[in-house]
């Protein structure tokens, strides 16, 4: 089987000629780059959420909701692009999709109403799901098998990169040149990323593969779908508390601007950290990870709404979140990888779109918890989802020894 699979990459990278023997790493660097632009533009609202609202008079809730509406669109995309895509050369619909990722920006970062603001981070989710979903087979084309771990890598090194400095540099450029200047920055470097891929993305055709029975295969084995639960429930009680973290350390800890920049640099560096530190000891410990990590998240979530008044207390608990949430996702992917090792790219295509609707989930119900309850209540909120993914991924464990001895035939309807 793993011949097959090797082979079968081969022609991929060869654009189906010949094994390609030459990496093309500039283009996969231009993805990387991409993957950070896309991941900062979904995520710099988290650090600009109150100025956002104020400047077009909304509630933190219905700023908040403007997050939502990029992954719902992402979702969509994600489950989508395949089918819509199908006769379209691959470098061509990436460059569409930076694109759209350029003008989303633009409209954001000039919106004078709540729905032109929608509609550019609905132009967002688009880019997302449909770059994300295309993202780990594209870069399976441009480089040698050998080279592919490394090529994702790098790939999602952006995204990590992203996930770090968003919010820190969002809050910074936000308080000194607004938030609408704050998301003008990304602009160029979209801008960049789709001249940059322009000229390094070599001509790939469309791949002429069915992947429903994959997912239909997935469907219909049962850990999966356990799994699939457990994952949303992680990604809803994370952004449940997330997506407000901004008003809770201005309402209840009191920062100004210069330490909330401080905080959410802390809460992006402990979670670079993280990801690198889990992605060492992952192996071996994927589902003692999967039910400590979002117990330790729950701590984090109740520890503050207890003692968010106090800015050394929650110092210290961004660094504990920041650090579990950012290395969550690598050890879902370990997860994923060894539970469906031969279809493990339509299993990545249902845990990303179950990841984004989680997160508009999560966005929303937090969204509404904040606006008629307040900040502590919605923390607390967080927690118990949080505790609940710890529970499913304890009995994710159990449930899938059971099912061990029908991994084989799942994996033949491939």
């Amino acid at each position: 089987m793993v011949a097959v699979r090797n082979s079968t990459v081969s022609k991929m990278s060869a654009g189906h000629d010949k094994p390609l023997e030459i990496a093309n790493w500039s283009a996969i660097y231009a993805m990387s780059l991409c993957s950070f632009v896309l991941v900062a533009s979904e995520f710099m609202p988290v650090s600009l959420l109150s100025p956002m609202a104020s400047s077009l008079a909304l509630s933190e809730g219905e700023a908040g909701r403007t997050i939502a509406a990029s992954g719902f669109l992402a979702v969509l995309t994600s489950l989508s692009i395949g089918r819509l895509t199908r006769t379209m050369p691959r470098q061509h619909v990436l460059l569409l999709l930076t694109c759209l990722l350029v003008v989303s920006g633009s409209l954001v970062a000039s919106a004078v109403s709540y729905p032109m603001l929608m509609v550019g981070r609905a132009l967002l989710g688009i880019a997302i799901g449909g770059f994300w979903s295309m993202s780990a087979a594209v870069a399976m084309r441009l480089v040698p098998v050998r080279d592919v771990p490394r090529a994702l890598a790098i790939v999602n090194g952006g995204n990590a990169i992203a996930m770090t400095l968003a919010a820190p540099i969002g809050s910074f450029l936000g308080g000194w040149i607004g938030w609408r200047g704050a998301f003008w920055c990304l602009v160029p470097l979209g801008v960049l990323a789709v001249v940059w891929q322009f000229c390094s993305l070599p001509q790939m055709p469309p791949e002429r593969k069915e992947y429903a029975k994959g997912v239909v295969a997935l469907l219909r084995f049962p850990p999966v779908l356990v799994g699939l639960v457990t994952v949303a429930l992680l990604f809803i009680g994370q952004f449940v508390l997330f997506t407000y973290l901004r008003p809770f350390l201005e309402q209840v800890t009191g920062v100004s601007i210069t330490w909330l920049s401080t905080l959410l640099l802390v809460l992006g560096a402990s979670g670079f950290i993280g990801t690198i530190l889990v992605g060492r000891i992952v192996a071996g410990r994927v589902f003692q990870l999967l039910a400590i990590l979002p117990l330790v998240m729950a701590v984090a979530a109740f520890a503050l709404s207890g003692l968010g008044a106090s800015l050394p207390f929650t110092v210290c608990l961004l660094a504990i979140w920041g650090f579990t949430a950012t290395a969550a996702p690598v050890v879902w992917w370990t997860w994923l990888a060894r539970t469906v090792p031969e279809n493990a790219e339509a299993g990545g295509g249902l845990l990303v779109a179950v990841i984004q609707v989680a997160i508009t989930v999560g966005a929303t119900l937090g969204g509404v918890i904040f606006d008629a309850l307040g900040a502590v209540p919605d923390f607390i909120f967080s927690g118990i989802i949080l505790c609940f993914a710890a529970a499913a991924a304890v009995f994710l464990k159990r449930f899938q020894t059971r099912f061990a001895r029908h991994r084989e035939i799942a994996l033949k309807f491939d």
